[in-house]
């Protein structure tokens, strides 16, 4: 094999330095020794002979080649040449023998598979950064060569060339280390500002999860939120900010915070949207986010809700039929501008709602009322607990570690109660007309309900009591209709009375004097809780809470 085949196997870059260095041989030093130029020598190893390189010229030029060379001949590829530089690496490797034996190095990345692949197709194979024993990072180009004329099984043989890589490879993984920092304080960020612990409703059984996406450096910001509104009634929210990192999780946090907040005005769904939707214009206006808020009551079996620009809500009634909760629907939030309104759909017992971001239901390539309508499939074949449905929802729609979206998942189910556990949960409701009969109709209804329902003397008392106050509050600053309510749950007592006028009370100090003013701040101090909002009708509601003891054991 002559120089000039050989050398022309190798890289460009090499190449041309081997090129270099051929010329600058010294003359003194061209043809010395007992070997012509001309001649490649044959080693031996007492039963047949191997090719080897030994010629002086090609020597000298491989040795000042500053990446790792070698040259493997025959099925057992038998060292032929190693120059300087691989010496240098791996030390003195013996000439003659097997690669297994004497390249370890070779053997120890796995190469020696990938030699006998280029030595059978005659093509050249390169590997990419792996890592030597001498610890630094090589990559390797494995090229076929031949010698003589002929080009017989015995002639032909490989031409390793391995070029450090070692400074790429390191700052590869200082960056790749640095990316997957960046990214955990994303996570990190976005799961602290999520729900640590979802807040269970007495009527509602709730599940969430949340996937950040795993394929970018950054996560987004998708949020997901229950909120007990007092008087039985729930508030569920899901929100997404567009774009990613850490940006968009603060504008997130932000968003929430203020949801929860405007949730505790108990505001119809498109109000609290409106008010939101202003928020997030100061908070950035480059930012835009979609959200959909609903509230739950269980006094009249329906999700109440608004949307801006969020997918629709899904629905799975007890028999298995999905609906979704299409309209209304407006802009996302920071477009302002826009008067949102608010939607409704049945929620009764059995039923299943889905709250969910775009990360569940969008695919590159696909339109998204594909993925909404295999999520809809999805949904009316699965049954079980929140949790469970939760989990096969994000299984059936493909999420895994890395997708390359943020997903979360709100699922709440309103179950059908039969049996003893029925008996935890009441209604009783009673029409008053007003006059002078109301409120002993009121202690009297209350009275007997509370009976019926075994209620302990003292909470039987209190419930009485807060009832009658409710109602003399109605009859002094409401208007008709009113009506009282009462409703039990396994948890808590709750006493309602509602009106015609919308103007909402508050409670005050009372003066010594004053004949008014002290029947909110005696429901206040007597009951766990109380509030008020004002109802679709243009009245308003006013309610407190009693809670119930745990039973023995629980």
């Amino acid at each position: 094999m002559n120089f000039t085949r050989w050398s022309a196997r190798l890289p460009g870059t090499q190449r041309r330095a081997a090129a270099r260095t051929e010329h600058t041989v010294p003359p003194d030093r061209r043809g010395e020794g007992s070997v012509p130029a001309a001649r490649a020598e044959r080693l031996t190893d007492g039963e047949r002979s191997v090719p080897a390189v030994d010629e002086l010229r090609a020597r000298e030029v491989l040795d000042h080649v500053p990446s790792l060379v070698a040259l493997v001949h025959g099925p057992d590829h038998r060292v032929a040449y190693v120059n300087g530089a691989y010496r240098a690496a791996f030390g003195d490797r013996p000439v003659d023998a097997p690669a297994r034996g004497a390249l370890p190095e070779l053997d120890a990345l796995g190469l020696l598979p990938l030699l006998d692949q280029v030595l059978r197709s005659g093509k050249p194979r390169t590997v990419k950064s792996r890592k030597a024993p001498d610890g630094r990072s090589y990559t390797f180009t494995c090229t076929p060569v031949t010698e003589g004329e002929g080009g017989g099984r015995g002639g032909r043989g490989v031409l390793v060339f391995a070029t450090d890589v070692t400074d790429h490879a390191e700052a590869a993984a200082r960056l790749r280390a640095s990316e997957r920092r960046q990214r955990e304080t994303a996570v990190t960020l976005q799961r602290s500002l999520l729900p640590q612990k979802l807040e269970q409703p007495d009527d509602l059984r709730i599940a969430a999860t949340y996937h950040p996406g795993g394929t970018e450096a950054a996560v987004g910001g998708d949020w997901y939120d229950v909120i007990t509104l007092g008087g039985g009634r729930t508030a569920l929210v899901i929100g997404d900010v567009m774009g990613r990192g850490v940006r968009a999780a603060a504008v997130m946090g932000q968003l929430r915070t203020a949801v929860r907040a405007y949730a505790r005005l108990d505001l119809p769904p498109h109000e609290v949207l409106q008010l939101l939707d202003g928020l997030a214009t100061e908070i950035d206006a480059n930012q835009i986010a979609t959200c959909a808020y609903a509230v739950h009551d269980p006094n009249e079996g329906r999700l109440v809700y608004a949307s801006a620009g969020h997918l629709p809500i899904l629905v799975r009634d007890e028999d298995g039929t999905v609906r979704r909760a299409d309209e209304p629907t407006g802009p996302p939030l920071g477009t302002g501008g826009w008067i949102h309104a608010s939607g409704s759909i049945p929620l009764g017992p059995g039923s299943t709602a889905v709250l969910y971001t775009d990360g569940l239901v969008e695919r590159r390539n696909e339109d998204l009322d594909e993925g909404i309508a295999a999520l809809e499939r999805a949904l009316a074949g699965a049954t079980g607990t929140p949790q469970v449905v939760c989990d096969r929802l994000v299984r059936s729609a493909g999420v895994t570690p890395d997708h390359d979206d943020d997903v979360a998942v709100l699922v709440l189910q309103h179950p059908a109660r039969t049996g003893p556990e029925s008996e935890l949960f009441r209604n009783a409701a009673l029409e008053l007309l007003g006059g002078v009969e109301a409120a002993p109709r009121a202690r009297a209804f209350a009275s007997g309900v509370l009976t019926s329902w075994r209620f302990p003397p003292d909470l039987h008392d209190l419930g009485v009591l807060a009832a009658s106050e409710l109602v003399a509050n109605s009859l002094q600053h409401g208007t008709p209709p009113m009506r009282l309510r009462l409703r039990r749950t396994d948890r808590r007592l709750i006493v309602e009375v509602t009106d015609g006028d919308d103007h909402l009370p508050r409670r005050r100090r009372a003066e010594p004097g004053d004949e008014s003013g002290r029947g909110i701040a005696i429901v206040a101090t007597i009951a766990s809780n109380w509030g008020s909002r004002r109802t679709p009708g243009g009245g308003k509601a006013v309610w407190c809470e009693f809670a119930l003891p745990k039973p023995a054991g629980a």
